[in-house]
């Protein structure tokens, strides 16, 4: 059966196979982080990733292709919780950044690992083949953005 699915996968155009093997990975890895236990939502995750340094908010929405009120909230809720606090801008004493806590950094130190080793056992690619997928992937991101982000990432 999995040689029939080969064969068949193989007749296919290279953008197909590309698009069939992005979705796969993306359905396991959406099936494999539900497995991780965290009290975080998958948004809240993708912030405290995105978090490696201090961000003020607006920059942080367009980097997590997100609209502001979407960040706020996120942002509201994991404050609450103590992941992060929000701090006067340096820069500009008008503008906040958000900053995680030393909770926050301890979650985010482990999401990280998690995420890494889940991405490892779901796409079977070498270190080296991995760095050649995300540089193609940081390509793919970067049209995009140039290009319009997705309606369905704006809620």
């Amino acid at each position: 059966m999995a040689h029939d699915h080969n064969t068949l996968l193989h007749r296919l155009s290279h953008e197909m196979q590309a698009m069939m093997g992005v979705y796969a990975l993306y359905w396991k890895l959406e099936e494999s982080f539900d497995a991780i236990e965290i009290e975080l939502s998958h948004q809240e995750c993708h912030m405290v990733i995105k978090l490696d340094q201090p961000r003020r908010m607006g920059v942080l929405a367009a980097d997590m292709l997100s609209v502001p009120s979407t960040i706020t909230s996120t942002a509201d809720a994991l404050e609450k919780a103590g992941y992060l606090r929000r701090e006067r801008d340096p820069e500009d004493r008008r503008a906040w950044l958000l900053v995680l806590t030393e909770k926050g950094t301890e979650t985010r130190q482990m999401l990280v690992a998690q995420a890494g080793a889940l991405f490892q056992r779901a796409s079977g690619l070498t270190k080296d083949e991995t760095a050649e997928f995300a540089r193609l992937a940081r390509k793919i991101r970067e049209n995009i953005l140039k290009t319009g982000i997705p309606e369905g990432l704006k809620k």
